[in-house]
Formats: structure tokens, C-alpha cells, sequence
């Protein structure tokens, strides 16, 4: 039986990261915790990309672009959905998660999605420096997982 490994060695590669500038406090937690990873896990400084976007709604288009580039092993999605009092959490919510999946289908590129979706401001800081650590991971992991099939 083949039994293929964790692998989260981001030696030689490239990592794009798309952050979304709404509810930028939480954005630039999620950031600096993953890129503070990217770094740790072996990725070059200067192999790793980030744009911004206004939110969360944008950050779809800008990944599927960016991995029709063929300039990333793997895309990061950053960001936070904050629920408020109507039903656009909800719309926000489900459709940038909806587009985030469709373009790792569409490319086959990975995308690890650290976009948070909270009840409020303070789960979201709870879960930044984490989420953003993880999604650092994932996507490591996803690129060499996909190589080793």
C-alpha cells in the first residue's frame, strides 16, 4: 500500500495571497500570520505575491486570474465576512466561498480559503492568527500533495 505523506516543505514555491481590504483589522491579521508561515514553511520572500481587493465578492475573479497566470504553485483567499443585520452576510458569505472553490476546480490550482465567517468582531480576531497560519499550511500541503499523484 503507497501512503503519501504530509509534505509542508514551500521550498521553490510560488505563492499568490489575495486579501480582502473589508474589515481590514482582521484582513491584516490573517495576513501577517500567513506569511509569517509561507516564510517558516520555506517559501522565498520574493516568491510569494500579494493584491488586495475591496472584499470578499472580489476575491474570486482576482485568484481565478491569477492562477490562469500559471505564475502560482498555490493561491491563499484572506479576508472576513462579519455577520450584520441582513441577509447580505449570507450572499457574501456563500457566494465568495462558491467562487473560491470554483476556480481550484477550474485550474486545478490550489486555493487554501482563510476567508473568515463570524457572528462578530470578536471571533474573527479569535480565529485570525490561526486561520491564517493554517491556510498558509494548506496550501503547502495541496501543491505537493497534487505533485506527488
Amino acid at each position: 500500500m503507497r501512503e503519501i505523506e504530509k509534505n509542508l516543505d514551500g521550498t521553490g514555491l510560488r505563492i499568490g495571497v489575495v486579501l480582502s481590504r473589508f474589515n481590514s483589522d482582521i484582513g491584516d491579521g490573517l495576513l501577517s500570520a500567513c506569511t509569517a508561515e509561507l516564510l517558516t514553511l520555506g517559501v522565498a520572500t520574493e516568491a510569494i505575491t500579494v493584491v488586495t481587493v475591496a472584499g470578499a465578492l472580489e476575491t474570486p475573479l482576482v485568484l481565478q486570474h491569477m492562477a490562469m497566470s500559471e505564475k502560482f504553485d498555490a493561491l491563499v483567499a484572506l479576508g472576513a465576512i462579519i455577520r450584520g443585520e441582513t441577509y447580505h452576510f449570507e450572499v457574501v458569505a456563500n457566494e465568495s466561498a462558491r467562487g473560491i472553490s470554483e476556480v481550484q476546480f477550474n485550474t486545478g490550482i490550489p486555493v487554501a480559503n482563510a476567508v473568515l465567517t463570524t457572528e462578530d468582531d470578536d471571533q474573527a480576531i479569535a480565529r485570525m492568527r490561526v486561520k491564517g497560519a493554517e491556510a498558509a499550511q494548506v496550501a503547502i500541503e495541496m501543491v505537493n500533495l497534487i505533485r506527488a499523484l
